[in-house]
């Protein structure tokens, strides 16, 4: 952090940053950790509200408004699928209209309604249907359409605010500490430590207590206070407005992409010139008198070299009238502007192999949830454990694995990599991608030893049956989903922050989110095709509504099949793909042997 200064003067005036007024942020009475801690709360708040709903929400649609276990799977992951997507829009309205402050605080309350929603549907009788009347001969009345509107209507308001809420707040946290000073940015690395730590202990929250009272005290008190800590969090959030540091509105990165691509497609006929000095970019001295000035546009960009790689997309920044008036971003594009958008580009091959993982742990909020639901969960005579608490020994070894990592593999890998951080962040991701294949094994065994006690038990393989066997079989599958996650998770964060240009992090948390997004709706999909071609019912059903009578193992086992075939391609992925700060090394030699030719790029 050299040439950053120490410490200013209290009455300092940042350059960068406004108060809730519009006035210039005086650095002694704005920001800091008194804001931080404030929307660090916000996000405990929705991590314990969004996982307290999902991570139980199976045995409610399975029990309480007795739908499929197919059918209630594909809700949850359509949930969380949709919660994740939908970080995309809040990213795309914060930057390009509303503010970071703003979309937190709009969406916060969207989210509220939403679960307060869901919380009068679990009071009102007309709400839900009846209990069954007798579970083993079958006699439950399915939810009505009415009801399940109701229902749909609360989960996805709860997801609109979650996305939105969700897109931000890590944003306008390090938005709190100002970058230039040395001290501060000290700060703001601790922050993004604390940040995982209030998710982390949400989770924890949410897995242990919500499940909890949602399972001996009614969903009714679960959901209650899920709605109540929402609507705290968003009063505390409020209450912090005077001391909050506000940057200005970006501008999406989405509108980058969208301009560069339609302005290169305009101008697909031209020839491009030998020279890129005759292709249209920035001017640095402009742009540096401007950063100067500390005026409330944004910071200047730093010029990049042009590479060799999707040529066509320089076309973009083909000025094809120099003297006439200056053109609008859909038509002349800078040169850097476009290889920007070729990073983005280069990035896709690894965030499309990362999805499964995502896949991979959308089984343990769903069908792992049904499976503890059939087995023997007493912990000495009374105590039952909850089938949503088993998810506490996959945030618990979330936990483990991080410090492990840190003080162990760090230290053992960088005899052998001469990484100062042990693994690299491709090579962390690839990790994780092996444990969610081991999981999926672990998974399938147990389930196939599950089930070999259920059919020695005859009386067992009845709906709604406790088969004679220890729920705490099912711990390897959440640990390893865990440990696989503290991999991935932390790899792809670090990945997609280094590797996405400095004008593009909001993109680069979309990205990633919408990874976990993905990795749920691909689940959907999986589940919805293996129902309709095994059956709903019958002795070849994998996903038999009875799942004692079901082959869920092999839909383990095609999962883990696809992991595997996922995980070569991924392989293949990180091998071409070159750091950014290796990339002006080596794009004049070896990357010019995998470079996609103009035709065959404009044709992509």
């Amino acid at each position: 952090m050299a040439g950053l200064p120490e410490t200013d003067g209290p009455g300092e005036i940042l350059s960068d940053a406004w108060d809730y007024k519009g006035r210039p942020a005086v650095r002694s009475l704005s920001g800091g950790w008194t804001s931080a801690a404030m929307i660090l709360v916000v996000e405990l708040n929705e991590r314990l509200t969004t996982l307290g709903i999902a991570v139980n929400l199976v045995t409610y649609l399975t029990g309480t408004m007795h739908l499929m276990n197919a059918t209630s799977a594909n809700t949850v992951t359509n949930f969380m699928g949709t919660s994740f997507m939908l970080c995309l829009l809040g990213g795309f309205i914060a930057d390009t209209f509303l503010g970071r402050y703003l979309t937190i605080a709009i969406f916060a309350a969207v989210q509220a309604s939403g679960v307060t929603i869901l919380t009068i549907s679990t009071v009102v009788p007309g709400l839900r249907p009846p209990a069954c009347s007798d579970l083993a001969a079958g006699g439950c009345v399915k939810a009505s359409s009415t009801q399940l509107g109701v229902l749909y209507l609360a989960l996805y308001l709860t997801a609109l605010g979650t996305g939105g809420l969700k897109s931000s707040v890590s944003g306008l946290g390090s938005d709190q500490f100002d970058e230039t000073n040395r001290s501060e940015k000290v700060q703001m690395m601790k922050f993004f430590n604390w940040f995982f730590f209030f998710i982390s202990l949400g989770s924890l929250l949410a897995v242990t207590v919500l499940v909890y009272i949602q399972d001996n005290l009614g969903r009714r008190w679960g959901y209650g206070l899920c709605a109540v800590a929402i609507g705290l969090g968003l009063v505390l959030f409020l209450s912090g407005t005077r001391r909050y540091r506000f940057k200005k509105l970006a501008g999406s990165p989405l509108t980058q992409i969208a301009a560069v691509m339609v302005a290169a497609w305009r101008k697909r006929g031209l020839e491009l010139p030998s020279d890129p000095s005759l292709l249209h970019d920035i001017d640095e001295k402009q742009t540096a008198a401007r950063g100067e000035k500390g005026s409330k546009k944004s910071s200047a960009k730093q010029r990049l070299p042009r590479t060799k790689q999707f040529r066509c997309l320089d076309r973009a920044a083909i000025d094809v009238n120099p003297s006439t008036a200056k053109p609008t971003k859909w038509q002349l594009a800078t040169l850097t502007d476009v290889e920007e958008v070729k990073i983005v580009i280069r990035m896709l091959p690894i965030w499309a192999t990362t999805i499964m993982f995502w896949t991979v742990y959308a089984q343990m909020t769903t069908f792992s949830v049904s499976q503890a639901t059939t087995m023997d969960r007493r912990i000495g005579r009374s105590f039952r454990i909850p089938p949503g608490s088993l998810t506490v020994f996959f945030v618990g070894s979330i936990l483990l694995t991080v410090p492990v990592y840190d003080r162990v593999v760090v230290p053992v890998t960088r005899r052998f990599t001469g990484n100062p951080h042990g693994l690299t962040p491709l090579q962390r991701m690839g990790v994780g991608l092996v444990m969610s294949i081991l999981a999926m094994v672990a998974a399938a065994l147990t389930e196939i030893k599950r089930l070999r006690v259920a059919r020695a038990n005859p009386a067992s393989l009845e709906k709604g049956a406790t088969v004679p066997v220890s729920v705490f079989w099912l711990i390897p599958q959440f640990f390893l989903v865990g440990a696989g996650e503290a991999f991935t998770y932390i790899g792809q964060l670090d990945f997609f922050l280094r590797e996405c240009p400095k004008g593009m992090k909001t993109m680069s948390t979309g990205l990633f989110l919408s990874t976990l997004s993905l990795g749920f709706f691909v689940s959907s999909v999986l589940v919805s095709v293996v129902h309709k071609v095994t059956g709903k019912s019958g002795h070849g059903a994998w996903l038999a509504d009875n799942l004692n009578r079901g082959k869920l193992y092999n839909f383990y086992w095609l999962v883990a099949v696809l992991c595997s075939v996922n995980l070569v391609l991924y392989l293949v992925a990180a091998k071409w793909y070159v750091y950014k700060e290796q990339r002006a090394v080596v794009d004049d030699d070896s990357m010019a042997g995998v470079e996609l030719t103009e035709e065959a790029c404009c044709h992509a």
